[in-house]
């Protein structure tokens, strides 16, 4: 076991890790954090995806280990006290869900977008959501829920 010190939505965490162990199943076993979904474990769908330092990164490709010392957020990590993210909100509001297994790493890896690029056009949004795969909608209610948060997130009326 390998001592493991980063910070994960906010919160410190410091623990031991078997060096083989995966950043998806650190989040959702000991951590508790299940809002990150495990879906394909070969790094294709991006239901796994969360931030580290920032950058979206597909946690099922990533060993704990790689985030000693780094700032984690996941899903869970978005909504700040009570209020709901606007990408959250952006995506009950444009029904940019439906069976929502893809919509914890659509959102993240939107969040990493936005914060890189506060006002994307929709061409930009559909290529950094490429590693994303939904088998429901169709992706266009995602695309418009990305562009809505984006418009919310710059504090101008929807």
């Amino acid at each position: 076991m390998i001592p493991l010190n980063f910070e994960v939505n906010g919160r410190a965490v410091a623990l031991e890790v078997a060096p083989a162990t995966l950043l998806i199943d650190l989040l959702r076993g000991p951590l508790a954090l299940t809002g990150t979904h495990t879906g394909c474990d070969t790094a294709q769908c991006g239901a796994c995806t969360v931030l580290v330092d920032g950058d979206a990164v597909k946690s099922c490709s990533v060993l704990a280990l790689q985030a000693q010392g780094c700032r984690v957020t996941t899903v869970e990590g978005l909504a700040q006290a009570e209020a709901l993210h606007p990408l959250q909100q952006a995506f009950m509001d444009c029904h940019g869900l439906q069976c929502g297994f893809c919509t914890p790493g659509m959102m993240m890896t939107a969040a990493c977008l936005l914060a890189k690029t506060p006002q994307p056009s929709e061409a930009q949004i559909a290529h950094a959501l490429e590693g994303n795969l939904c088998r429901c909608t169709g992706y266009v209610n995602i695309v418009a829920a990305v562009k809505q948060a984006s418009v919310a997130m710059a504090g101008a009326p929807a």
